[in-house]
């Protein structure tokens, strides 16, 4: 199969990229069952607003552990075993929660699921910008997020399906089938050439890029990871992570996984239904639906939009023009949310008005995300840091993301109690508007550089915005 103006996809490519696939996607169906799964499980344990928030953004705090852990894993035993690892964590915990017969059992295997998401997410976007061609490395490390918009579009129209019956036993079970094929392809999946170079194993280097890239002579390509790792050559150590080195791209990295989330995705994905309540849509059929298709559905399709352009726009254009849509779509929610509390309740024409005007708003703020900080915030990440600290860096950013997720997500509906609707969308919204800065003024363009470029950039200081 051939790209376009890029580079041909071999079949142990194509084996790359379902591992990236199938990891992308046990993420997006952990995020998504969990908002059809919540009314069932909070009638059978009788959740407090509390417990109905641990049960939810506990899974983040695994992921934040997890994260770490990836890093350790990916550097020690090899990207490709990390994910092999990550998929039988999860499955696990797929299998706690279903199996769960109370609450204290349900939250220890939302944190084992959160350990192997959070490993995944560290792992597989690694996978993909150490293994993926220079031309194709934006698309390869996007479709991660691809498929975590097809997990929670899956896991939607699962809850769909099955809330009706409140089996949310199913629902939080049927999540081990991703991981059971992650754990099988990761088995066929080929190790990663840098990071063979990296521990020494030049020989296992060649024969790794020779079967990714049949044909082709891999000399050039490991001559030029061993330059780039002749003066970074062994593990880093944290201290170098953290060292004035490599503080700048740590300093990007860790802004924008803290952008990706205090933006409010993560809050409207697990809260979908009661956001779509609140707007108007009473019936849980109604919540399922609009949930489903204005949330899932969109999430999927505009993520092909960065698919189809990250690698000929570029980073930097996708991140800016996404924010100012999303920044724009939470100012109207608030307002929308406002009006409704303005009005009588005997107007049910006008609230219903109004809640089709959430319901069309956040639409746009899910597509902006999906073409923007969804897949483009994974891929920048997974590009600026050199070989020899890029574990443990992407480890730490990847933390970071999911430390900025478990708070939004423990304390969104305490902020909605406390601020209402409105305040806590506008201060979405802010922080959208920040973000808009902060890339402006912080972030280079990666399009089109290798990944031993981006080391050489950051190195001698050459870090200007690009035109």
């Amino acid at each position: 199969m051939k790209l376009v103006g890029a580079a041909t996809i071999t079949p142990w490519l194509a084996v790359v990229l379902a591992v990236i696939l199938l990891s992308g996607a046990l993420f997006g169906y952990d995020q998504g069952v969990v908002s059809g799964a919540l009314t069932s499980i909070k009638a059978e344990f009788s959740l407090s607003a509390l417990l109905v928030e641990v049960v939810t953004s506990w899974v983040t705090l695994g992921a934040l552990f997890g994260a770490l852990l990836g890093g350790e894993l990916a550097d020690r035993l090899g990207r490709q075993r990390a994910v092999l690892i990550a998929g039988l964590v999860f499955t696990l915990g797929s299998l706690v929660e279903a199996l769960a017969p109370d609450t204290i059992v349900l939250v220890g295997g939302r944190l084992i699921v959160g350990l192997g998401v959070g490993i995944a997410a560290v792992a597989a976007p690694l996978y993909a910008a150490e293994l993926a061609p220079t031309a194709l490395r934006g698309r390869f490390i996007s479709a991660y997020q691809l498929a975590v918009a097809g997990g929670i579009f899956a896991a939607y129209l699962v809850d769909g399906w099955l809330s009706k019956v409140g089996a949310w036993r199913w629902m939080l079970g049927l999540s081990a089938a991703p991981g059971l094929m992650l754990v099988a392809v990761a088995l066929l999946a080929p190790q990663s050439p840098r990071w063979l170079i990296r521990m020494g194993r030049r020989a296992d280097a060649v024969t790794q890029l020779q079967k990714i890239h049949p044909g082709v002579d891999p000399s050039p390509n490991l001559d030029a990871i061993a330059a780039a790792l002749t003066h970074d050559s062994g593990r880093a150590s944290w201290a170098e992570v953290f060292g004035p080195e490599w503080r700048r791209p740590l300093l990007v990295g860790v802004g924008l996984a803290v952008f990706q989330q205090i933006t409010g995705i993560n809050a409207i994905i697990y809260y979908a239904d009661q956001i779509f309540q609140a707007a108007g849509f009473t019936t849980q059929a109604a919540q399922t639906t609009v949930t489903t298709w204005a949330v899932g559905g969109v999430n999927v399709a505009a993520t092909f939009i960065a698919i189809a352009f990250i690698d000929q726009l570029g980073r930097r254009k996708l991140l800016l023009a996404g924010l100012v849509g999303m920044a724009l779509s939470l100012a109207v929610v608030g307002a929308a949310f406002e009006f409704m509390i303005s009005v009588s309740t005997a107007h049910s024409a006008t609230t219903s008005t109004a809640g089709i005007v959430t319901l069309a708003a956040l639409v746009v703020f899910i597509a902006c995300f999906a073409f923007s900080l969804g897949p483009v915030v994974w891929t920048v990440i997974n590009e600026i840091f050199p070989g020899h600290i890029r574990g443990r860096a992407v480890a730490v950013a990847t933390a970071v993301n999911w430390a900025s997720a478990f708070i939004v997500s423990q304390v969104f509906l305490s902020l909605i109690n406390v601020l209402g609707n409105s305040f806590t969308f506008w201060l979405f919204g802010l922080f959208c508007v920040i973000g808009w800065i902060w890339v402006f003024y912080a972030i280079p363009e990666t399009k089109g550089r290798s990944l031993e470029q981006m080391q050489q950039l950051w190195k001698h200081g050459r870090t200007k915005r690009a035109a």
